[in-house]
């Protein structure tokens, strides 16, 4: 922040992406993450029958929600953004 007549910019929040790859990760990690929580959650995944690789479905569901969503964390620390 400078004086009233500098034409300096004023500082960008860090809250917000500044890349592609930045708005891109943080959708897709909101999206997946509400796919974990309630109301969705309770909807669509709360039940034990079928069985999933030896776990009932919700555990797979969650896992699999999960996983995705250490994915998008990996992948945006290898981009770096």
């Amino acid at each position: 922040m400078g004086s009233p007549g500098d034409p300096s910019p004023a500082p960008r929040s860090h809250y917000l992406p500044r890349t592609r790859e930045g708005w891109i990760g943080v959708v897709l990690f909101l999206l997946l993450f509400l796919l974990a929580e309630p109301p969705i959650v309770y909807a669509v995944a709360n039940r034990v029958e079928p069985w999933v690789l030896g776990v009932p479905f919700l555990y797979a569901y969650l896992m699999a929600i999960y996983f995705a969503l250490i994915g998008v964390l990996i992948w945006v620390m290898r981009k770096g953004v």
